[in-house]
């Protein structure tokens, strides 16, 4: 097919949102697009935006608003807002972006065509932002002539049922729904025909994936993944403590290409907040889960989001998520200060904590887990680690005296997830390598080969 012109895809946001600008480029390419990397080159830019938090939207307002100069001199170039924002915002988005052409929510990625077909016939102004209970397929992305990515994202389920009061996922991505398992299987099987070593399931619950269909459970479906020839490593986010279930433990467990690390989002210690956020669970029930899974998967790499500042968190509330942090002591977290989210019901709730004490709380929280995630990469200097190889590593370690590395530097993800930066020679993305750390960083390892 000939080329019809050049498509950008700018990402902001989760590992979801990847999966969904490779969708989106199956499409462009089924159009006659190609990719590319240089915005000056494209003809076509997607903003795939998201609004989970406010300064990943006010990114993508920036980002869609230094296109009104490009689209001075480049008229025909199309503009396009696409993922949560669009969903949320709809066509409020021209008041602030006048120049944009398309916001295309969150359902309606299939008609990408038609309306790009639209713009180009001199229609404006166009929002597509209809509701959908059904999740748009498409094969996965295989970009030839070039080396395969070992690593890929697989969405199994969509939208979210839970209703977390901070949250706008079931406004912005609609009510839970499951994808089938074949079409699951067939997906990563073509990945892994495709030299795709490793793949990652997404949803936003992914262990109650099935049950509202009655398909089967997410450890049935890891059962199914785990036979796929080829793939050797399987993860998977985000999962919710209320749905940890003793099977899918087991699961982790006895699979040997599902990896020994959990995503596990507590958000905060303290039941009173818990309860507040509609979590639907308590500390003692999140605190017993981990104990089950630290039975069965001892070395397991644990990490979790949480969440500062929530509305009417006291002092008190805070230092129990110290507590539970300490309790636990978790490989690493991703920690955030509140901010209301619109149509999320938290933003309505009295007892706003100062903006300032937020901050002091969140970097007070970073400070602790920078310790605990210290102290367990130091732990493992000494041991030798499995590592699956990820590419050219873009952080070159400085020698220390004595030290003559003239061997190639790669990096790769143990399967508790930890990065791990090494010197090979020989070593090519995808392979498995055995790894003895030297040292360790606050976010990484360093090593050498040791050999089979």
């Amino acid at each position: 097919m000939k080329c019809k012109g050049y498509a950008y895809i700018y990402t902001i946001g989760c590992q979801m949102n990847s999966y969904d600008s490779e969708k989106l480029f199956v499409i462009l390419d089924k159009m006659g697009y190609q990719k590319t990397e240089e915005l000056n080159q494209a003809d076509i830019v997607i903003c795939n935006t998201c609004s989970i938090r406010e300064k990943a939207q006010e990114k993508a307002f920036s980002f869609l608003g230094r296109l009104a100069d490009k689209k001075k001199k480049k008229p025909h170039l199309i503009s396009i807002m696409a993922g949560c924002v669009a969903q949320q915002e709809k066509d409020k988005v021209f008041k602030r972006i006048p120049h944009l052409d398309v916001v295309l929510g969150t359902h309606a990625v299939e008609t990408l065509p038609r309306i790009i077909e639209a713009v180009k016939s001199g229609k404006t102004r166009i929002t597509e932002t209809r509701e959908s209970h059904t999740i748009f397929e498409t094969p996965p992305r295989i970009e030839e002539n070039t080396a395969p990515k070992i690593s890929r994202f697989v969405t199994i389920m969509q939208g979210c049922d839970n209703y977390c009061t901070y949250c706008v996922v079931p406004y912005v991505r609609g009510r839970e729904r499951s994808r089938t398992p074949e079409s699951i299987v067939e997906e990563i099987s073509t990945l892994a025909d495709n030299g795709v070593k490793e793949v990652t399931l997404l949803g936003q619950n992914v262990n109650s994936y099935g049950q509202k269909e009655g398909i089967c459970s997410f450890a049935q479906l890891l059962a199914k993944i785990n036979d796929i020839p080829k793939l050797e490593r399987i993860r998977f986010a985000t999962s919710h403590p209320k749905d940890l279930s003793d099977e899918l433990i087991f699961a982790m467990r006895d699979f040997d290409k599902v990896c020994n690390q959990l995503h596990l989002p507590v958000q905060s210690g303290s039941n009173g907040i818990l309860k507040k956020m509609h979590r639907g669970y308590t500390r003692e029930i999140y605190l017993e889960r981990i104990d089950m899974l630290r039975t069965h998967c001892p070395d397991v790499g644990l990490s979790s989001d949480m969440i500062v500042g929530f509305p009417s968190e006291t002092r008190h509330d805070f230092e129990q998520t110290l507590s539970l942090v300490s309790t636990v002591g978790f490989d690493g977290i991703f920690a955030f200060a509140y901010s209301d989210r619109p149509n999320a019901p938290a933003s309505k709730f009295s007892g706003a904590v100062d903006e300032t004490e937020k901050m002091a709380r969140l970097n007070e929280l970073l400070a602790l887990q920078e310790s605990f995630t210290e102290k367990k990469n130091n732990a493992l200097v000494g041991t030798v680690q499995r590592v699956l190889v990820e590419g050219e590593s873009l952080k070159k370690r400085h020698t220390e005296p004595g030290e003559n590395i003239t061997e190639p530097q790669m990096t790769g993800r143990t399967d508790t997830g930890k990065i791990v930066h090494f010197s090979a020679a020989g070593v090519v993305p995808g392979d498995l390598v055995n790894i003895k750390i030297a040292h360790a960083y606050s976010h990484s390892l360093w090593g050498t080969c040791a050999g089979e």
